[in-house]
């Protein structure tokens, strides 16, 4: 093989300058006795990390190296191989093409362990190296999971449970979801989710079938299609769970779960939503321990990082933050109001629902069935004294007039509207009868965001645009390059890693503020803002694709483009 004339991983890890001569010496004696890898004494002794040796064995021998704790391998990868081959060979598969399979190896060089693979796959090997606890903890998490999965799944009889329409009743229903199996399942696949960094759990009723689905950075991805016969006591665990009614199956419900995963704090969001195949049932994932973002960590381009601490800093008048449902306006506020919050402010936040505590900020949690709306607890809140107030959305005129009165009378206040960008913001406000002369008066900035995914960074590259796309993005001529996802096992080949935001910031001065007074349309307030520095969703986004931090058809994607590419 290619790897004979290579430099053995020793003399490696000693021009590394990771051991010592004398150390490596006796390693191999111990080597020469125990008949163990190099590698793994070296790590027992406590000499080197297992990553240390693992990057070294791989610039060794030109391959790639993978930190499995930052990989999703979807399962029918994982289980291309038989979990006692993967034991034994200390290997778990992690990507396929139609030719080969991508298998992450504690040692590459064992060829036994290849051609074990590629007789059980059918298809070549393409090795690349993991530290063997990785690989450990990796064959623990899939495979415990399927078997898992697999147990309840048979668990689960057409006799008992009926075809999914809940032969049983509400009474037999609320029986059956305290079984095992029904409990089993569906704690196995909330858990994944939070491992697999999934921002949604959709579970969908279909004819003859439950499919489970994962949101990742904005995709959908399939996990698992269940019987039909799973769809009853699933769902009224889920809303057991949630504490929501499991007799009610026509009318939507929202509720709330609370849980601990490996000592992670996490909160679930939950909607039920009848279909004609029963009920859908959604979960937004909450993580805490992710914990909250700086401003410096939202993206910002440098000219709109100063124009947003200029805003935020002003002791009154209103900030909106505009986009459509999932591109982080929340994430934007609360960084905004984690640095604002200080021992001689009075916060107060008016939610629904409360995503995160943050200490020295008075949340309040808003209760619509009880009679707690936005408008009614702003008018509440007034009351208490408050510097700054944050209102989760501002979705009627009854709420934007408040709102804007209180931004008038000397408080910061911080919003969010559903606007395609900055200058539509000023429009709607107009559209909820507010006074042209109010809006003019109180408003302060608008920012507009959008989240794209990102370019993984482990296997971006870069690439030429034909001059007929330079031109219709009017760069031709100007060296603008670009990258883009090529996949890898890192990104689960998908070629994108993480989101990154794009930003629209709005600045009100007095020419704008008199055009808004004036009811100006909202393309002359774009036009003339234009003039003034302001940088679109489109060039701010086109910008960081010349960074490598996107691609473009990322930014096609999420923003319009009027010019023909």
């Amino acid at each position: 093989m290619y790897f004979r004339d290579r430099k053995r991983l020793g003399l490696l890890l000693v021009e590394a300058g990771l051991i010592s001569g004398e150390q490596l010496a006796a390693a191999l004696e111990n080597h020469g006795q125990t008949r163990q890898r190099l590698g793994k004494i070296l790590v027992n002794q406590g000499l080197v990390g297992g990553n240390g040796v693992s990057k070294v064995l791989a610039r060794q021998l030109g391959l790639d190296y993978l930190d499995l704790e930052q990989v999703v391998i979807p399962g029918e990868i994982a289980r291309l191989v038989p979990e006692a081959m993967a034991q034994w060979h200390k290997v778990i598969p992690v990507g396929r093409t139609a030719e080969k399979v991508i298998l992450a190896m504690a040692d590459p060089l064992d060829v036994f362990a290849m051609d074990d693979v590629r007789l059980v796959t059918g298809l070549d090997v393409e090795p690349v190296v993991a530290t063997e606890d990785g690989i450990e903890e990796a064959i623990a998490r899939y495979f415990a999971f399927q078997e898992s999965v697999e147990e309840i799944i048979r668990d689960f009889r057409q006799e008992r449970f009926g075809d999914g329409d809940d032969p049983l009743g509400v009474e037999g229903l609320r029986a059956m979801v305290e079984d095992a199996p029904v409990v089993k399942f569906v704690n196995s696949f909330i858990i994944r989710a939070v491992l697999n960094r999934a921002s949604d759990i959709h579970v969908e009723p279909g004819e003859k079938e439950v499919r489970v689905r994962y949101r990742i950075d904005g995709r959908l991805f399939d996990l698992m299609q269940s019987p039909k016969a799973m769809q009853a006591p699933v769902v009224s665990r889920l809303k057991i769970m949630a504490g929501l009614d499991i007799a009610e199956r026509r009318l939507p419900q929202d509720g709330r779960i609370k849980l601990k995963i490996e000592n992670k704090e996490v909160d679930l969001r939950v909607s039920t939503m009848s279909t004609i195949f029963g009920e859908k049932v959604v979960l937004r994932i909450l993580d805490k321990s992710r914990g909250l973002l700086t401003l410096g960590e939202l993206g910002l381009s440098e000219e709109n990082y100063r124009n947003f601490q200029r805003i935020i800093h002003k002791p009154h008048g209103l900030l909106l933050v505009t986009g459509p449902t999932g591109s982080g306006k929340t994430t934007t506020l609360y960084a905004v109001l984690n640095h604002l919050n200080a021992p001689e402010k009075n916060l107060i936040t008016l939610e629904d629902p409360v995503e995160y505590t943050l200490a020295g900020v008075n949340q309040v949690q808003l209760n619509t069935k009880a009679g707690l709306s936005f408008a009614g607890g702003l008018r509440s809140v007034l009351r208490q004294d408050p510097d700054i107030i944050m209102v989760g959305e501002i979705r009627d005129g009854e709420t934007a007039r408040i709102a804007i009165q209180s931004a008038m009378t000397g408080h910061q206040v911080l919003s969010t509207l559903h606007t395609n960008n900055a200058a539509s913001a000023l429009a709607r406000l107009l559209d909820m009868g507010i006074e042209p002369f109010l809006v003019a008066s109180s408003v302060i900035g608008v920012m507009a965001q959008r989240l794209v995914r990102s370019l993984c960074p482990n296997c971006k590259e870069p690439v030429e645009l034909s001059s007929g796309i330079l031109a219709g993005m009017g760069l031709e001529g100007t060296g603008f390059k670009a990258c883009r996802a090529r996949g890898c096992p890192l990104c689960n080949h998908t070629g994108y890693k993480g989101r990154v935001a794009l930003h629209e910031m709005l600045l009100l001065d007095n020419e704008l503020r008199e055009l808004v007074n004036n009811k100006a349309p909202t393309g002359l307030v774009e036009e003339i803002a234009g003039k003034k520095g302001l940088k679109s969703l489109k060039q701010d986004g086109i910008s960081k694709v010349a960074q490598g931090l996107t691609s473009l058809e990322e930014i096609m994607g999420a923003v319009y483009i009027e010019e023909s590419l």
